[in-house]
């Protein structure tokens, strides 16, 4: 490779959408109206047919804004496939705000159960309280107020219920949004710095169409959840190829280096036009040539942060099971009220140091539930049944499952009726409780062991059954059918 090429491929070029320096990393008012126009023709013709698409178009507007309401807090960091179902149990059982405001905390985190990340049911049901209490039950219509007014609401969540429901002219971003956005212009920054997020806001705002925001925020966020997607996005039938400046600059790279250096109008072999450069080094929103890998392509976009390591947590939980004639009662505890799956129900559990034998971290159980819950267990050793791992965002759990039958139950159900923070509920409810999916981990890890456990037993129960005589006689041995009567004798 010559010396003039590898200074050439060193520098940092920065694609600049429209041939002027004011507007690197921008739109002229020619691709706005392309994309705008390209993006709903495509949606118009493949938008996915979901639950909530088809209320908010119901003529009641606060129905409307509800149901949006609803789905964007579910769509949170959850996707569409596990949202759906449950979704439409949602909108049976509290079809309006109202219906909402009227159900228990306790209802909601049921619902909820397994969708994780609690705190947003919480806040959409202080929500809807707030609105039929405090604005007589009419949902806010524009963002400002949106963001303003229900608590847990963002800027996205905020402008996708007013665009979508009021049909307010404003944009939104989430990370379907950023990823697009990102591609389109070229911005390398990393997607949640200061100036990427400011510029993220900017473009979207451009690019919604006063005719159409709803439909068109939605076919932003659809196009990026099916088309532009983070791993395998489909360039080839794009229909926003022509103005996307990661394809240009993927396009670039196998781009003769003498063709390259024409000051305009630069043409690859395959037709995409591929725009003058500036130096990105005077750029900050440019992506830097150390971070890019020719073999990503287009997904060199966007530039996500780095993670923080999660923490990593022990805890011992007991599962603590009581057999009557109505069947088995299990112990749960609620949790605090804020903080981690604030409010839901958990099997007793205490955080303990991993490297501890399985007796310490047992005694360590016995002494929370007798110091916190006034429950004591008489036997303090046992031996640990699981081990069960779960992931949150920020922390990872390791749980050490240990089981305990407990043979005391009217003194505990006593205890429970003082201790509002405490349940016995049977194993039929435990499928409708306010479980966390860490806690339904534990449940199914103990289920499992108590079916090897029986399988076990059920084993040495049938070998000592086996038979080893005929009718209580003894059996006979060969020789003695062969043998005459008069041998017998």
């Amino acid at each position: 490779m010559s010396k003039f090429k590898k200074e050439t491929e060193s520098k940092n070029k920065c694609v600049e959408l429209v041939g002027s320096e004011d507007h690197t990393h921008d739109f002229t008012v020619d691709e706005i109206q392309r994309i705008r126009a390209n993006l709903l023709t495509w949606y118009d013709k493949n938008c996915r047919k979901l639950p909530w698409r088809e209320l908010a178009s119901q003529p009641d507007l606060n129905r409307r804004a509800y149901a949006v309401w609803v789905s964007e807090v579910m769509l949170q960091q959850t996707q569409v496939a596990t949202v759906k179902e449950y979704y439409i149990r949602w909108m049976e059982k509290w079809p309006t705000v109202e219906h909402l405001s009227r159900a228990s905390l306790e209802e909601v985190n049921e619902m909820w159960s397994g969708l994780g990340y609690y705190s947003r049911a919480k806040r959409l049901h202080d929500g809807a309280k707030k609105v039929v209490e405090k604005m007589k039950g009419n949902i806010p219509s524009t963002a400002s107020e949106l963001l303003k007014e229900l608590p847990g609401v963002g800027k996205y969540t905020a402008g996708a219920i007013a665009s979508i429901s009021f049909g307010e002219c404003t944009g939104i971003v989430d990370g379907n949004v950023i990823r697009v956005l990102s591609r389109l212009c070229g911005i390398g920054a990393v997607s949640s710095s200061t100036q990427a997020e400011r510029k993220f806001w900017e473009l979207s705002h451009k690019l919604v169409p006063q005719d159409r925001p709803g439909e068109f925020n939605q076919a932003l966020m659809e196009f990026g959840a099916t088309l532009c997607t983070p791993q395998a996005p489909r360039c080839h039938v794009c229909p926003l190829q022509r103005d996307c400046s990661a394809l240009k600059q993927v396009v670039k790279q196998d781009t003769p280096v003498s063709i390259l250096h024409k000051e305009k109008g630069l043409t690859s072999s395959n037709g995409i036009k591929v725009d003058k450069h500036v130096d990105i080094e005077e750029c900050i929103l440019c992506l830097p040539s150390s971070l890019w890998k020719p073999s990503l392509g287009v997904c060199n976009y966007p530039q996500k942060p780095k993670r923080k390591q999660p923490k990593e947590e022990t805890l011992a939980v007991v599962v603590i099971k009581h057999d009557m004639e109505v069947g088995s009662h299990f112990l749960l505890t609620q949790r605090p009220k804020t903080g981690l799956l604030a409010g839901l129900w958990d099997f007793p559990n205490v955080a303990v140091e991993s490297n501890q034998s399985d007796a310490y971290m047992f005694t360590t159980l016995c002494n929370f539930l007798e110091n916190n819950l006034g429950i004591t267990l008489k036997q303090r050793t046992q031996k640990r049944i699981a081990e069960v791992f779960h992931k949150f965002s920020h922390v990872h759990h390791k749980y050490m499952v240990f089981s305990y039958e407990h043979p005391e139950i009217k003194h505990l159900l006593q205890t429970s009726q003082e201790k509002s923070k405490i349940r016995w509920i049977t194993r039929e409810d435990l499928d409708t409780a306010a479980l966390s999916t860490a806690m339904r981990k534990v449940f199914t890890a103990f289920e499992m062991h108590n079916s090897g456990e029986n399988e076990k037993q059920a084993k040495v129960d049938r070998k000592r059954k086996r038979p080893n005589s005929h009718d209580g006689r003894k059996q006979m041995v060969l020789d003695g059918f062969l043998k005459s009567k008069d041998q017998q004798k």
